[in-house]
């Protein structure tokens, strides 16, 4: 993957493998995806997500990470795996006479399709995949290119009941992950030197709200 020692030793430490690999994980992608692009998008899906947020709240909710994700997007991006880009937060859609507004937008290289992700701070509820599926279908309509695959959906959860969750995908003609996260601060402080300063984050996430404010650029 081209990373550092240190950067190793955080996914060591933060058991990568297991929560990338060797996990059961819930999505319905070899449903509504085709290979192999259905293979890589289940490598791509964790459980859990680790998010080093050392400014949430004990009790965070979901306006509260979002925050934080993106205040250190690039710890973000790289928690989210190799590839991701940060489009939006809070992207706003008008939709007939309603607005509605998504979490979190990625995009993701290697699958050549945007992400759309839907935060929670409670457990799984089969609610939230209908939400999610519309975000979807919003995008798809709305962002998705012609050389662009089907957009994904990720379910972030503050936990789950498995057998809910993949009772509530069975259906949806739209891929769907749904996986927990867990807010930790566990990273030694001889490994944080590995990723970049706030200051370097800020200025990253200032370009990026630039761009979008100013798209001519």
């Amino acid at each position: 993957m081209g990373w550092s020692s240190n950067v190793l030793k955080i996914q060591i430490e933060t058991n990568l493998y297991n929560r990338q690999i060797s996990n059961n994980k819930v999505n319905n992608f070899t449903a509504t995806l085709p290979a192999p692009q259905s293979d890589l998008a289940n490598y791509l899906l964790k459980d859990p997500y680790i998010f080093d947020l050392a400014g949430a709240k004990e009790k965070a909710d979901e306006r509260d990470i979002e925050e934080q994700l993106v205040k250190h997007v690039t710890r973000y991006l790289l928690e989210m795996g190799n590839g991701f880009a940060f489009v939006a937060r809070q992207k706003h859609f008008q939709i007939g006479n309603s607005d509605f507004f998504a979490d979190l937008i990625l995009y993701s290289i290697p699958l050549h399709a945007y992400i759309v992700v839907e935060l929670k701070a409670t457990p799984f509820k089969p609610e939230y995949a209908g939400q999610l599926n519309f975000y979807i279908n919003v995008v798809d309509d709305k962002l998705r290119g012609e050389n662009d695959n089907k957009t994904i959906g990720l379910l972030l959860c503050k936990g789950k009941d498995e057998v809910v969750a993949q009772y509530a995908l069975t259906g949806y003609d739209q891929p769907i992950g749904i996986s927990d996260y867990q807010l930790s601060k566990a990273i030694p402080e001889n490994l944080k030197s590995a990723l970049p300063s706030v200051e370097e984050v800020e200025e990253e996430l200032a370009s990026f709200l630039d761009k979008d404010n100013n798209p001519q650029n």
